[in-house]
């Protein structure tokens, strides 16, 4: 697996447009993407800053993949994103190496991309997606 940069930073909002006053109107940053993923639960909107972007996760339904992080602990920040090349060898090299992947194989992400998260109690507390491809 080759690692290439920080993809984005996603974070957990109950409302995007709400959210969407401080990063679009405050801080002028632009809305690159906007997509519905119906089976993760989810509406995510990209907001680029530099080479990089903030994901906004807005839940669509109420067993979303965020619903129970929001109910536990508010909005803020979720994970952070990894670009990489070889997500396929990520899984068993995670579990060689004592890092617990959240699903056996990688799932679709936003913009065609196939993403893998490793369980923050195995990563010092910090919830890492993996993302193959550009979006």
């Amino acid at each position: 697996m080759e690692t290439n940069k920080i993809d984005h930073i996603g974070i957990a909002v109950k409302d995007a447009s709400e959210r969407l006053k401080l990063y679009q109107d405050f801080l002028g940053l632009e809305i690159s993407n906007i997509e519905e993923l119906p089976e993760r639960g989810l509406r995510v909107y990209f907001v680029k800053i530099g080479e990089t972007r903030f994901e906004l996760l807005e839940p669509i339904s109420e067993n979303s993949e965020i619903s129970k992080f929001l109910e536990k602990k508010g909005e803020g920040i979720h994970h952070i994103a990894i670009n990489v090349k070889g997500i396929d060898s990520a899984v068993e090299l995670a579990k060689s190496m004592g890092f617990t992947p959240l699903s056996e194989t990688p799932k679709k992400g936003a913009g065609n991309t196939r993403v893998l998260f490793l369980h923050p109690k195995t990563t010092g507390g910090v919830l890492l997606e993996l993302v193959e491809g550009e979006h």
